[in-house]
């Protein structure tokens, strides 16, 4: 197992190193992650904001470590391709809370984690969040797995600050994460190509951006140097929105055309779990 995690985290990382973007789907349960898979991705990364709302939580750590990680092992154990956890902020924010962390994810499975910098009073300051990346990347190393480190920013998607202020204070966090030891830098929120651009170029390595309305093709984010883009809770809200479309038709006109008209069949989705 540690050698088989250790092969996949490696994996994970080469496929930030381009020329290709890492276009990751973001699962929520081991259904979701199977879909994923046979779709033909190459990894896939999990939702906190999805797991919570399936297991009845709104987001933003209202979950439990224990509860959130436990649903990241069944996905990893559902799929052969790598998995990377989003473990929110670390479930707490002392160094001993991300440790304890980065054992879970490595325990539960997965090759990489997600990793922000957002607690409930905002921001934590720099020094701060990057001794806790430190701290995860001792872990890893000790137990012999270059796990992939996925710093998250939220300067933009808070937002913190006045808007003149959030290129260069991205820029000054992302740059102090890779040193402490971050594989790949996570700016949600940016959404212009411009900002994109300049950020690949100001940022000291692999740019990791949110699929958002208006967020450019993967193919142009390509072109504008980012290595990652991520589906976030985006699939997640898609299928709430589609069970609600659902319950408006048999609560309604008492028809069926939503469950009936081109879903996957009760066979179908038996072999796709493996049955």
């Amino acid at each position: 197992m540690p050698t088989d995690l250790a092969a996949k985290a490696a994996r994970l990382l080469q496929m930030h190193q381009g020329p290709k973007i890492l276009v990751l789907p973001n699962a929520w349960d081991a259904a979701s992650a199977r879909i994923f898979e046979q779709a033909g991705f190459e990894a896939l990364g999990t939702t906190s904001a999805g797991i919570a709302a399936s297991l009845g939580y709104p987001d933003g750590e209202a979950v439990s470590r224990d509860e959130m990680l436990d649903v990241v092992r069944r996905i990893a154990r559902t799929v052969a391709i790598p998995v990377t956890a989003d473990v929110e902020g670390g479930y707490g924010p002392t160094v001993d809370d991300a440790e304890a962390t980065a054992r879970g994810v490595l325990d539960a499975g997965a090759a990489g984690l997600n990793f922000e910098d957002k607690h409930a009073a905002g921001l934590l300051d720099t020094d701060s969040q990057a001794e806790r990346i430190r701290a995860i990347r001792r872990v890893a190393g000790a137990a012999g797995v270059p796990l992939v480190i996925n710093a998250r920013t939220d300067v933009y998607l808070l937002p913190v600050g006045p808007a003149e202020s959030w290129f260069d204070e991205t820029v000054r966090r992302a740059n102090l994460y890779r040193d402490a030891g971050a594989d790949c830098l996570f700016v949600p929120g940016v959404r212009d190509a411009e900002t994109i651009g300049k950020l690949t170029k100001a940022i000291r390595g692999p740019v990791n951006i949110l699929a958002l309305a208006g967020v450019p093709p993967a193919a142009e984010l390509q072109r504008l140097g980012v290595a990652r883009v991520s589906s976030g809770s985006g699939p997640m809200r898609a299928a709430m929105s589609l069970t609600r479309r659902v319950a408006e038709e048999l609560k309604g006109s008492g028809t069926y055309t939503t469950i009936t008209e081109g879903v996957i069949t009760h066979q179908q989705a038996n072999r796709l779990m493996g049955v």
